[in-house]
């Protein structure tokens, strides 16, 4: 008999019909699975293949000698199936059940006292486990901060309306560490106010231009800024 199974064996259970499911459950497990408990029914008369309740930390699994014991069905029901379950203490063992989401209500008599106790609270025990997991993902889920089309659609027309009615609003005062491009706009800001744009030269009115089609491209002034700029040299030249 595998070392693993040999601490079911202190309530009772029937040695044999350990065995026999030790042999077939290690073909039925699925990764990570474990099993918890294992429940033998034993009815007054001797039964030589009795039905046993395997619990696991995935699922219940109810095992049924079948051919005299050459072959056994077996029918499991996964924690997110079981609505509930239940034990009714008989003055000849107990009643163990479990009822399903779909209703269905599935029982085994004859399981002795404290085999059916022990089942009953592995199973109480996994269920709890199931009902905090999808509490915390329901508390998660809902702490996340949902924006909806309508709102995302709104903040992105407020900051295409907004508008820039002065230039010097967005420019930032010049400092001496400024950068080669910022001084260089300080020069053309301020050449105007040294010499009219009547008194330049056309190539110096060219340079002009160029100079501000550069602040442009740099985007230090907008494309409004610079066509206004660029109307006002072209009617002097």
């Amino acid at each position: 008999m595998k070392e693993q199974f040999k601490k079911f064996l202190n309530e009772e259970q029937d040695p044999k019909a350990i065995e026999k499911i030790a042999s077939k459950l290690s073909d039925l497990l699925m990764k990570n699975e474990e099993i918890g408990y294992i429940a033998v029914q034993k009815k007054p008369a001797i039964t030589v293949l009795p039905d046993s309740i395997v619990m696991t930390n995935k699922r219940i699994i109810i095992c049924q000698p079948k051919n005299l014991g050459l072959s056994m069905n077996f029918i499991d029901y996964t924690w997110d199936e079981i609505e509930g379950t239940f034990v009714k203490e008989n003055i000849l063992g107990s009643e163990f059940s479990f009822t399903t989401r779909t209703n269905m209500e599935v029982s085994i008599d004859y399981i002795p006292k404290i085999q059916a106790r022990k089942i009953f609270t592995y199973a109480k025990e996994q269920l709890d486990i199931l009902k905090s997991g999808s509490a915390l993902n329901a508390t998660v889920i809902d702490e996340v901060p949902v924006i909806s089309i309508e709102e995302e659609v709104e903040i992105i027309e407020e900051m295409e309306t907004e508008e820039v009615t002065n230039f010097a609003e967005i420019m930032p005062v010049l400092q001496p560490n400024f950068t080669a491009e910022n001084q260089e706009f300080e020069a053309i800001s301020t050449s105007p106010k040294d010499k009219s744009l009547n008194d330049l030269s056309q190539d110096e009115l060219f340079e002009k231009l160029q100079n501000y089609k550069k602040l442009l491209d740099n985007g230090l002034i907008l494309q409004g800024e610079y066509d206004a700029f660029k109307k006002e040299i072209l009617s002097f030249m």
